[in-house]
């Protein structure tokens, strides 16, 4: 599938950096529309036929964060947070705002560039909120009407909570889930701040999928923030 379609805005105040990103999206044959303010950025969400958003957060007017929660609140389209503030806190909020990225500056074209790929075709696949029969990540596939999981075509033995927490990544590839949202997913919102019940969960799951479970190949971790099924 081409993305060369797709209508990006691009929210930054800092003209380098919002020239960079244009040349960089007009490089790979995007269409693209510019604002420098919160305002601004409203105004052509509800003007132009956006798919997807590119957004800094430190705007003159308006706190990104506020953009992420109005915007959820009628599109699901594709927000990819691009901004200077790194701290783990700042960017676990925006993804549980509804955020489906975040990419700390300074940044390559060529990461920027993956990611948008990644959280179109994320988009994409979730058309109809209708989730595909099978799914398969490299080696690694999950048969949702069957409940099975299978590594190179062998089957793989995991426990309800491994399945339910594989099965969660699998809906949501490429996408990075902050913890708090998976504890909710998994265990319920009693289990929100329970960060070890995971961490155990997870080594137990990557001893099963993963050659190399210290260099996980198919659920990294974002230190700080969360986990990622990797699309390949």
């Amino acid at each position: 599938m081409s993305y060369y379609n797709e209508y990006i805005l691009v929210v930054e105040d800092d003209i380098k950096i919002r020239n960079y990103i244009c040349y960089s999206l007009q490089a790979e044959g995007f269409r693209y529309i510019t604002a420098s303010t919160g305002q601004g950025a409203l105004k052509t969400l509800v003007s132009e036929p956006i798919d997807l958003l590119l957004l800094d957060l430190g705007l003159p007017d308006i706190d990104g964060m506020e953009i992420i929660r109005k915007v959820r609140e009628w599109s699901e389209m594709p927000v990819i947070v691009v901004s200077a503030r790194d701290q783990d806190k700042e960017k676990a909020a925006a993804l549980d705002l509804g955020a489906d990225d975040y990419l700390t500056k300074p940044f390559s074209s060529t990461e920027l560039l993956a990611r948008i790929r990644v959280a179109l075709r994320h988009f994409y696949k979730q058309g109809g909120n209708k989730t595909p029969a099978i799914i398969q990540v490299g080696g690694l596939r999950i048969d949702f009407e069957k409940r099975l999981v299978y590594l190179d075509d062998k089957e793989l033995h995991v426990t309800p909570l491994e399945y339910k927490l594989l099965s969660l990544f699998f809906k949501n590839v490429g996408k990075v889930l902050t913890t708090k949202y998976i504890l909710k997913e998994i265990w319920g919102i009693d289990y929100s701040s329970d960060t070890q019940v995971l961490r155990a969960l997870m080594a137990g799951l990557r001893r099963k999928i993963e050659k190399n479970p210290a260099k996980p190949r198919y659920i990294v971790t974002e230190v700080g923030v969360g986990y990622r099924l990797v699309d390949e």
